[in-house]
């Protein structure tokens, strides 16, 4: 497989997870799970996230 869709792939399911783990955190999803309404899944997803849009914005800028 070519680095840059294995890249974009890594990023974008770490941008999914960063996203679901803030939603999470902030109790917005629903049920009754350990991570709802635990502030700290917020951070740890807003850090996953940021870690998921890092890996991607490299991928934005074509070569010649």
């Amino acid at each position: 497989m070519n680095g840059r869709i294995i890249r974009a792939i890594v990023g974008i399911v770490l941008a999914f997870v960063g996203i679901l783990w803030i939603l999470q955190g902030a109790d917005l999803l629903g049920g009754n799970g350990g991570m709802n309404g635990q502030g700290i899944w917020i951070v740890i997803g807003a850090i996953v996230l940021i870690g998921g849009l890092a890996v991607l914005a490299p991928l934005r800028h074509r070569r010649a």
